[in-house]
């Protein structure tokens, strides 16, 4: 059975393909199309996860769209038909968007790219397909789950209890109580983009305190069954083109943040204006009352679903689930095990549409977990010397033994280089885990500076994750209790403590309040990538690279040998590895 899962319209458009009940392919489409969140119908994301199966569009048994696209149009109707105002600025606006666009009929438009019967394409609601993403690519017989978010057609929020190949919802919330929506109208006030820049608001609050939490937590009533609701004096989730809080938000904390502006604290602090410098901590004091307001929202919600399920381990997606500060309280606080999805937002709709058709629909068995968010896109050495001719490069050479190029990279490494890696199927996810990402020593004091300002060009105070062998990982970090390849260790979404004794050995992937987000390798998974750690460790003396992912500020992550190429030559890249290529800049 050859099911299609395909997400788009809003943002994270993107392709997956289950066959027999196993994701064997999913992309973004913004890899491919370089536009950042693209939204549009993910068609090279569908060519390409036909493409790696050998299918033809003709041999798709069922194409199916992660939405209710009637009811989250609904909901756009009923949130303007009672108010003059809001039809002005909202509903007439969404309407030109949903016509030019064709959003009314994602069916239609599907069955026309594809060139396949309308009879084929199918379509579930949103948290149906979260819930999918999560539990059939878990490990688990039987689990509760989560799903958290912004909004799908009226739902922001579902706690569902799932037993072999059915999921039963018991709770859910509905818009506009959104923890999601929250957490964005917080990243808006501090001058970041709504949907791309929320774990910017992580970063920055692990330099502030949460005096404001009373604030925020006054503003939520969390309820027994698990729901919640927030107080909306203080924002604007109905009628979304407006800026997502009201003046009453800005009378409790003072003027927003304006993007750009600086923020200075920690070492950026030394000498600076104290103006400046009342001002950042004022912002990273709202950050982390957001932040722990949030956590505790979220374990409200998990420990109430367990009550009612009586299961201990926990599946997590929606986009709320990428919040890794979370996630590392819940394994400490819930005795059991949990998976998170590694595309835990709208793009892991796409592979949780084609899963939830397969088992809850159709009643197919033999569930085969997500082992490896590798899904995507591998080159060839005939692709990156095609891209070596379209480029200026050429200061490069062929190194054809692995073991070789690993002690020659862990080298360059060691003296401080940084360097852009290719290798592999590209990963799933937003999480960069070494098949497109930009490596570092993260025992030089200064890197995790130059990496910010010089390669990525993004703000001095976001942190670097930490890649580490598997068997390495709880020497040097208080990692919890893992259970399997498939703990959200393995895929970057829990951040715990750095061990006191090696926080000042990793000063550059240890966040100001000694934190990090690791990712733990296994020689399974990615066998390059671990044995270029063990090869780093023989020379530096820890297994431990600074793992960041391969683009530019405000870009996807790079998708093709050109797109590395590209990058490589516009940043402060010292080498690329592509493959068995080496290439030093000119």
């Amino acid at each position: 059975m050859n099911i299609l899962g395909v997400s788009f319209d809003y943002h994270e458009a993107a392709a997956a393909l289950v066959q027999d009940g196993k994701v064997v392919a999913a992309a973004l489409e913004e890899r491919f199309t370089r536009k950042k969140n693209d939204p549009s119908l993910p068609e090279n994301a569908i060519q390409f996860c036909c493409e790696f199966a050998g299918l033809d569009f003709s041999n798709l048994d069922y194409v199916v769209f992660y939405e209710n696209t009637q009811l989250r149009f609904d909901r756009i109707l009923r949130a303007s038909f009672f108010d003059a105002h809001n039809r002005e600025n909202y509903f007439w606006p969404a309407m030109d968007s949903w016509l030019s666009r064709r959003k009314f009929f994602p069916e239609q438009r599907l069955a026309e790219f594809l060139r396949i019967a309308a009879n084929k394409i199918k379509s579930i609601k949103h948290h149906q397909a979260h819930a999918a993403s999560a539990y059939f690519c878990s490990p688990f017989e039987q689990a509760t789950v989560l799903t958290i978010d912004g909004v799908g057609e009226y739902e922001t929020a579902t706690i569902s209890k799932a037993v072999g190949e059915e999921i039963e919802c018991l709770r859910s919330n509905r818009l506009p109580h959104s923890l999601g929506l929250f957490y964005s109208a917080v990243t808006a006030f501090l001058g970041f983009k709504v949907n791309e820049d929320e774990y910017k608001v992580m970063g920055m609050a692990g330099y502030g305190e949460p005096a404001y939490y009373q604030a925020f937590r006054d503003m939520f009533d969390l309820r027994q069954d698990g729901t919640f609701a927030i107080d909306q004096q203080y924002f604007d989730f109905i009628h979304p083109v407006n800026i997502p809080y009201t003046t009453a938000l800005v009378d409790l904390l003072g003027a927003p943040r304006e993007p750009e502006s600086p923020f200075l604290l920690g070492a950026t602090a030394n000498g600076s204006d104290d103006a400046t410098v009342r001002k950042s901590k004022h912002y990273a004091d709202i950050a982390a009352s957001a932040q722990a307001v949030t956590e505790e929202v979220i374990l409200h919600m998990v420990s109430s679903a367990i009550g009612q399920t009586g299961i201990r381990d926990v599946c997590l997606a929606g986009g709320v689930a990428l919040n890794s500060l979370a996630n590392g309280k819940i394994r400490k606080a819930t005795g059991g095990r949990l998976y998170v999805q590694p595309a835990a937002g709208d793009a892991g709709g796409a592979l949780g549409a084609a899963l939830y058709w397969n088992a809850c629909v159709l009643g197919e068995t033999g569930r085969k977990p997500m082992e490896s968010a590798y899904l995507g896109k591998s080159y060839q050495n005939v692709d990156i010397e095609a891209a070596l001719r379209e480029s200026f490069t050429t200061k490069y050479e062929l190194v054809l033994d692995e073991d070789e190029l690993c002690s020659r990279v862990a080298m360059l490494l060691k003296k401080g280089a940084v360097i852009g890696w290719l290798h592999g199927r590209a990963e799933f996810g937003p999480r960069a885990l070494g098949a497109r990402s930009i490596l570092a020593n993260p025992l030089i004091a200064d890197m995790q500076a130059v990496v910010n300002k010089s390669i990525k060009f993004r703000e001095a105070f976001r942190p670097f994750a930490p890649a580490v062998p598997e068997e390495d990982g709880a020497q040097i970090f208080e990692l919890a209790e893992i259970a399997s390849k498939m703990d959200p260790e393995y895929f970057m979404l829990s951040i715990c403590k750095v061990r006191e004794e090696f926080r000042a050995q990793l000063p550059s992937i240890t966040h100001v309040d000694g934190t990090a987000r690791v990712q733990l390798v296994s020689p399974q998974t990615n066998p390059r990538f671990y044995k270029l750690l063990k090869a780093f460790g023989t020379l530096a003396g820890q297994p431990v690279l600074l793992n960041t992912s391969f683009n530019l500020r405000g870009e996807p992550i790079v998708e093709t040998p050109l797109d590395a190429i590209r990058t490589f030559e516009w940043s402060g890249m010292d080498y690329l590895v592509l493959e068995n290529y080496l290439i030093a800049k000119e």
